[in-house]
């Protein structure tokens, strides 16, 4: 078994001394954000075991936690109804299972249970030693870079939201939350928030081999395909800030991906589980599409960056009223997965980022 050890949100499990000089080129796989209410079983998600056999090998597989962790610490929820996401610690072990090991908490769902439910998501992953970043019992702690060490190399996360959650669910000097990066009446991000989230992501680069810089958004434009020009204009400020991945979550479908100063920029991954419990046609086709981004790379830069198309059902194998058998993920290759990929494409066209197609999939020329 490869040996990995976790540094959560601030608090070491064990001491961390510094990155290890990589033996190799350090493989993480990114995917959509699990927004997954149902422990299922092997049998109930056939896909899994393809999963399980992708995510083999990678050093790091990395998605954000979007299910608010109902546990002995909850509260009474600070959100009702359709948009209420939650579920207990055994979804984390549904995730774990097929090998994801690097999770953002940074979301709108994260304080839906108050400070408690901050508190039982970050002790369900540190039990289980799985890195994560984007919460804490303080807000130096949600702000503080996690780290996943491994063979290979050293992986940072730093993680934060904007958007979308619920009042007073931003992390104070001396309460738990979110680490925010709000917005003023004006439309501009606060600087001291952007300031905090520069910070963590210029002091996770002198420490790891990959900083992987994330943002959950929820200041979507009026047509939530349509990527903000302030959002673009932060990733940049933040691979500029030592960052060798941008991505973000928040809008549940596909953005376009930039190649900048060499460095990645995942608009918007979509969704690797979306159990909603919206009316089928709620939201559009496009929502029920995604991406597993696979790279690899070492702190001087990408080797490679493939690209699998994934497919999540829109109705449950029960049928329509089946929540618990919705928006389940499979990767879909060849014809299937192709026009996933050429949507994908079409969308980063603006940033002149060029595809090569294979069998499987796509490649992204780095250079």
């Amino acid at each position: 078994m490869r040996r990995r050890d976790v540094l959560l949100g601030g608090l070491a499990l064990p001491l961390l001394t510094g990155a290890a000089a990589p033996k190799r080129p350090l493989r993480v796989v990114l995917v959509g954000q699990a927004l997954l209410q149902h422990a299922l079983t092997d049998e109930q998600w056939p896909a899994a075991s393809r999963f399980r056999a992708f995510f083999s090998g990678a050093d790091a597989v990395f998605t954000d936690l979007e299910t608010a962790i109902k546990g002995r610490y909850a509260e009474a929820p600070l959100r009702q109804g359709t948009f209420l996401h939650a579920a207990d610690a055994t979804i984390v072990d549904r995730l774990a299972n097929v090998g994801i090991n690097l999770f953002a908490t940074s979301n709108n769902h994260a304080y839906d249970f108050g400070a408690g439910g901050i508190r039982d998501a970050i002790d369900a992953l540190n039990a289980r030693k799985l890195a994560h970043a984007g919460t804490g019992m303080d807000l130096a702690k949600a702000a503080a870079p996690g780290y996943l060490t491994t063979e290979a190399g050293t992986v940072a996360l730093v993680a934060m939201a904007s958007g979308g959650v619920v009042a007073g669910g931003m992390a104070a000097p001396n309460k738990p939350g979110v680490n925010e990066v709000r917005r003023g009446p004006n439309g501009d991000l606060d600087e001291a928030d952007v300031g905090r989230y520069l910070a963590a992501i210029r002091d996770a680069s002198a420490k790891a081999d990959i900083v992987l810089a994330y943002q959950h958004n929820h200041y979507w434009e009026k047509d939530m395909a349509d990527t903000p020009a302030w959002q673009q204009a932060l990733a940049r400020r933040a691979i500029d800030a030592g960052a060798s991945i941008f991505a973000a979550h928040g809008a549940p479908l596909l953005h376009g991906i930039e190649i900048y100063k060499g460095r990645p920029i995942f608009y918007g991954l979509g969704g690797l589980f979306f159990q909603t419990v919206t009316k089928p046609g709620y939201y559009p086709n496009e929502v029920w599409q995604s991406v597993a981004v696979d790279c690899r790379c070492t702190k001087a830069g990408f080797d490679r960056i493939s690209l699998t198309a994934v497919q999540l059902n829109d109705t449950g194998t029960g049928g329509p009223t089946d929540m618990t058998t919705r928006g389940m993920p499979r990767l879909v290759e060849g014809a299937e997965g192709r026009p996933i990929l050429e949507r994908l494409a079409r969308l980063s066209q603006t940033y002149r980022t060029k595809f090569t197609f294979t069998p499987r999939g796509a490649d992204i020329v780095v250079g």
